[in-house]
């Protein structure tokens, strides 16, 4: 008995191994924080690879507060189009699948989460700061026509509520999610029926979800994942590209490298170095900001910031324009991705140190100015007066003196003789008046 049964085991032993040998891998796709382009660049393709390949499942792992809605709906459209099945897992531990991450994990096949982890609050936020505008309301508390606030509203619900309905999931919740920013966690979404399953660990959830039949594009797909591998997909070097500019921060020092860039070139022709970083840069932060919540009229005032504070430099105006400039690059740096989106806002301690890099660069001008101001004229007419010369020969109060290596024709006292020194005291035209003794501060 005692053989047998030794013998059995080691049959399910060999079993397993050959099974494991065989069994198709499970590809493991991470998102790790705000989810923006160069997410969805990675996400998106990792599941367009996987399409081509013998794998059992797309085990996608999620820990999100949220992100760009035109990035959610590049990954959700690559889950529903999926031809193999697509598991989302909140995990781990302490992770959340909000906003964005709560329609993501509505869209896929099977749902589940680790213990102390959260989903909802999925509410549209305003780009650009803010509550979006309500509707007007009429009589009791009745709205003569539907705000932005209720048509945006009406959309994410209704698309939460069509993706809850593709994956028989609870409606209610769905709704509640977006209009009422309802967050539930990894137990109470399991008792609602808002997730398949709770696990403490991918392996786990792959042994639980083993021998499951799931519904994949009209088509009942077998799961067979209990020894499967995991293949763990990386992001590209243009993924991390993608990411890496899509930071606030970075287009925001991109786009200042690149305006001083052409400023410094414009106003120092020839130079070339500063005109390639500055292109180079500017191309790719208006790149950035098109895949970004960019406010216009933010940006319109960063430049504007920046123009006035170079100005500074070729007008000077002792500080009016330095000033203003300050002014307007402040402003224009906190409006520029004005949102509550998380992640996508520029770092208050970035803003306030370049806002300090470009008030120094504005007092550096209107000393400069200033000093100019006070130097005592050295070219043109007033560059004349004080200048000491020799009288070459005199008449009645008329003559011709030799000053900065000329001779002029000059009037003054008329005792004046040959070779006596006399100073510029005025000029008129090409006539100069010229005195005995130097008016005060007027020797050079």
């Amino acid at each position: 008995m005692k053989k047998n049964l030794l013998f059995a085991y080691i049959l399910v032993f060999l079993f397993s191994i050959v099974r494991g040998a065989v069994a198709a891998p499970v590809t493991q796709i991470g998102i790790d924080g705000p989810i923006g382009p160069g997410v969805s660049s990675f996400v998106v393709r990792a599941i367009n690879e996987s399409q081509h390949r013998d794998v059992s499942a797309i085990l996608l792992t999620l820990d999100t507060p949220g992100g760009l809605d035109s990035s959610m709906r590049e990954i959700i459209q690559a889950i529903l189009d999926s031809d193999k099945p697509v598991i989302c897992f909140v995990a781990p531990s302490g992770a959340r699948a909000a906003s964005a991450g709560t329609y993501i994990l509505m869209a896929c096949h099977i749902a589940a989460m680790a213990p102390g982890t959260t989903i909802g609050a999925a509410t549209p936020v305003a780009i650009g700061g803010g509550t979006l505008p309500q509707g007007e309301e009429k009589g009791q508390g009745e709205k003569s026509h539907p705000g932005l606030s209720d048509k945006i509203l009406s959309d994410s619900s209704a698309y939460m509520r069509a993706l809850a309905k593709l994956r028989n999931r609870p409606l209610d919740w769905a709704d509640r999610f977006v209009r009422e920013a309802a967050s539930v966690s990894d137990s109470e979404a399991l008792d609602y029926g808002i997730i398949d399953y709770r696990a403490v660990s991918a392996r786990a959830l792959l042994a639980a979800t083993h021998d499951r039949e799931v519904k994949v594009k009209d088509m009942v797909w077998k799961l067979d994942t209990a020894v499967s591998d995991i293949v763990q997909m990386d992001p590209t070097w243009r993924d991390e590209f993608l990411a890496a500019i899509s930071d606030p921060n970075i287009a925001y020092i991109l786009l200042l490298v690149g305006i001083y860039g052409l400023i410094f070139e414009f106003s120092n022709p020839g130079l070339i170095l500063p005109a390639v970083v500055g292109a180079t840069s500017l191309i790719i932060a208006l790149y950035a900001l098109q895949l970004l919540p960019v406010n216009y009229a933010g940006l319109a005032l960063l430049v504007l910031g920046l123009s006035l504070i170079t100005a500074e430099a070729f007008i000077p105006s002792f500080g009016i324009l330095g000033i203003g400039g300050i002014v307007s690059f402040v402003f224009g740096s906190i409006m520029l991705f004005d949102t509550d989106i998380p992640g996508f806002q520029v770092s208050p301690r970035l803003i306030g140190g370049l806002a300090a890099v470009s008030s120094f660069l504005a007092l550096l001008f209107i000393t400069m100015a200033v000093r100019a101001w006070r130097r005592p004229a050295v070219s043109g007419a007033e560059g004349m007066i004080g200048a000491p010369g020799i009288v070459l020969d005199w008449h009645k109060g008329k003559g011709n003196i030799r000053t900065h290596s000329e001779v002029w024709a000059a009037i003054g006292a008329e005792n004046l003789t040959k070779g006596t020194e006399v100073w510029v005291k005025d000029r008129d035209g090409l006539i100069l008046e010229v005195e005995t003794e130097p008016s005060d501060g007027e020797k050079k």
